[in-house]
């Protein structure tokens, strides 16, 4: 029986970063599927499963323990959103600074569409500013006079 939507959605979270398993993104990730929000290194767009892995391993290299949680989900037609939390330890050199080896907490939302099983555009928004400022990286904006 194929899986809705919001289920893929839900299915991703708990293999990809849950429980770390990398063969769901070539399973789950359509080749030409692109996700918008999260970049690489040269800030360009995920593309495809091999994409994603750039950012996939980087974030997992720096964050161990990575857990996230679908807190709230639907969909409509091809369409699932989850909002999300995120929790981690920041033990990997990454993220731009040395492993600070605090934990983290921030929240998001992933809007994704999702055909015949298969996520084909995703967009994100977190609160990395949330997670950096908890690793001790601020704005440092000038106080008010």
């Amino acid at each position: 029986m194929p899986v809705t939507p919001e289920q893929a959605l839900q299915l991703w979270f708990e293999n990809v970063w849950n429980k770390g398993d990398e063969a769901t993104i070539d399973a789950m990730f359509d080749q030409a599927g692109i996700i918008h929000g999260l970049s690489t290194p040269d800030g360009k767009e995920l593309i495809g499963p091999a994409g994603f892995k750039t950012f996939y391993h980087s974030l997992r290299s720096a964050l161990s323990d990575i857990s996230i949680e679908v807190v709230h989900s639907m969909s409509k037609g091809d369409f699932a959103v989850a909002h999300c939390r995120v929790t981690a330890r920041h033990t990997g050199d990454g993220l731009g600074m040395k492993a600070t080896d605090k934990p983290i907490e921030f929240w998001g939302f992933t809007l994704a569409r999702v055909v015949d099983g298969k996520l084909v555009e995703g967009w994100n928004t977190f609160d990395f500013l949330a997670m950096y400022e908890q690793l001790g990286v601020g704005l440092n904006m000038p106080t008010p006079e």
